[in-house]
């Protein structure tokens, strides 16, 4: 497995991470346990060291179901999880609201610390920017835990440009995490070019447009009650019928490299900037191993720019998260 430095940081990683929130939350019902417990275990044995947790995914079951999985490998891994959702530390109930009070922040941190089975959090991300708390005094609180040796790295998920830049002058911030891939393309206009002006890394989730550049989906398909796209937009039949176009330019990409489409969308992202870290998730060790095969594809500035291209003249359809989602975001 390649691995990748976080911007200017000392952390270093493998080139493609795995998101584990599918696992327990988000996309229907849990996979079993032991099942996903052997795929992380699986994931380390394929090189992978960036694991992306967060106390919200449950609550909490997420962050326990990495702890157990990891706990015998932690030396030779790197765990991120996130902080700011307004969840009861006692009974896991949430308010629907955020909560990013720098004593709130350092609870949950000795929290997840607990559930991760662990004596330091590598990589600690802001889930949402809380607009009630200056973000001031959330790098603050993650100065003393970093000074207290609980976490070692400051990252922020979602936030905008100019959030980025306050936060990262009162401590370094190593890493952002937004949604990025060829489905979604916001963070190009702003974000990315602050990041590498500043030195941070960035870790794209949803890499793979939530399954749908796998090319495994179309306007018949139904999402379970439980699973957070039926309630998306993009994910609607006319939307998913419109998309579809996208999915064909990356069959066609992917005909030619001898690869599949999930590859060529993760081997677009992995082209952009070296200092990008995208982190699919899946419950399926088939899909793992497909996943990590687009480290070992090279796509060319021809053929870069001939994605692009084709991709400037699809017109997308659908909104990529709920409004009440969307309204938490790019602060």
């Amino acid at each position: 497995m390649h691995k990748r430095i976080l911007g200017t940081s000392d952390l270093e990683v493998s080139a493609l991470g795995l998101g584990c929130m599918s696992m327990t939350s988000a996309y229907g019902p849990p996979a079993g346990r032991g099942d996903m417990i052997s795929l992380i275990r699986g994931a380390v044995d394929h090189g992978v060291t960036l694991f992306d947790t967060a106390e919200s995914y449950g609550p909490f079951v997420n962050e326990e179901l990495v702890g157990e999985a990891l706990a015998p490998l932690r030396d030779k891994v790197v765990i991120a999880t996130k902080f700011g959702f307004d969840i009861d530390l006692k009974t896991g109930q949430r308010s629907g609201g955020l909560n990013s009070r720098p004593d709130h922040i350092k609870a949950v941190a000795g929290a997840s610390l607990r559930r991760l089975k662990t004596d330091r959090i590598d990589l600690f991300y802001q889930h949402r920017v809380d607009p009630d708390v200056p973000i001031e005094d959330v790098a603050g609180a993650i100065k003393d835990l970093v000074r207290d040796g609980k976490v070692r790295h400051f990252g922020l998920s979602e936030a905008a440009a100019q959030t980025i830049r306050r936060a990262h002058a009162v401590h370094s911030v190593t890493a952002v995490q937004s949604e990025y891939s060829l489905w979604y393309r916001g963070p190009e206009a702003e974000i990315l070019p602050t990041l590498e002006e500043l030195g941070i890394g960035f870790v794209p989730f949803s890499p793979l447009g939530a399954g749908f550049l796998t090319g495994k989906m179309d306007e018949n398909t139904r999402f379970d009650r439980s699973d957070f796209r039926a309630a998306v937009p993009r994910f609607a039949p006319e939307a998913l019928k419109a998309n579809v176009a996208l999915v064909d330019l990356l069959r066609n990409v992917a005909a030619l490299k001898d690869a599949t489409p999930a590859q060529i969308a993760l081997a677009w992202l992995l082209a952009q900037k070296p200092w990008i870290v995208p982190i699919p998730g899946t419950t399926k060790p088939h899909r793992l191993e497909e996943n990590l095969g687009a480290v070992a594809i090279g796509l060319t500035p021809e053929e870069l720019r001939g994605i692009d291209e084709a991709a400037s003249r699809i017109t997308l359809q659908g909104a990529r998260l709920p409004q009440a989602v969307l309204d938490m975001t790019g602060r």
